[in-house]
């Protein structure tokens, strides 16, 4: 996993904002990314296409998420059933979109990353040199949309070939997003907390 990223705080925010900001996590979630180019457009960054794998994951993931926070209280509601009708229905139609027109189904992956509300760190397949741009989406659980703009700020080549630790800074992150992150960190140390009290009980 990529090391921290750690770059200056703006000098307006407060201590307990710049600390909020840098706290991170190792965190798997639904992410997406294409270089962004001079000319401002997007290119995308794997030509491989879209796999029934990879939508039953992407679709999948974000219910599963939603049953493990939720708990009992949605796993005997009249709602799950709907939820999953309608989980069942998008696959199928995802799928015969990435049949019948493979580019028009790009589908953001569960991704290993390091997680904080200035920056996120993973692992490529791909090299990106110092400061290219990076057009992200991330979707944190249950389904929460996180669009940004990062600058790669380290490319670290992994032993035996296997890819590259790849850090960034969002350079471009809306400050409600921001905080969607931050709370979604918090709340997952926090549960992950709970669960290491209970395991030693």
């Amino acid at each position: 996993m990529a090391s921290p990223v750690t770059t200056p705080s703006a000098p307006s925010k407060s201590a307990t904002d710049e600390r909020r900001e840098w706290i991170r996590i190792d965190d798997r979630v639904l992410m997406e990314y294409r270089v962004l180019a001079e000319t401002g457009t997007v290119v995308p960054v794997e030509v491989t296409s879209t796999t029934p794998e990879m939508i039953s994951a992407a679709v999948m993931k974000p219910t599963a998420e939603l049953l493990a926070r939720s708990g009992d209280s949605l796993i005997g509601s009249s709602v799950l059933p709907w939820i999953m009708k309608v989980d069942y229905l998008l696959e199928v139609i995802l799928n015969s979109l990435a049949v019948i027109q493979p580019a028009s189904v790009t589908m953001a992956r569960p991704t290993d990353v390091n997680l904080s509300g200035g920056g996120v760190g993973f692992m490529s397949d791909r090299e990106f040199a110092e400061g290219d741009q990076l057009a992200m989406k991330l979707i944190l659980p249950p389904f929460m949309l996180i669009q940004a703009i990062a600058k790669v700020i380290r490319s670290v080549p992994q032993a035996a070939g296997q890819g590259f630790a790849i850090a960034t800074e969002f350079i471009d992150l809306k400050a409600d997003d921001q905080e969607h992150l931050i709370r979604h960190i918090l709340h997952t140390q926090a549960e992950r907390l709970r669960a290491r009290r209970k395991s030693v009980q």
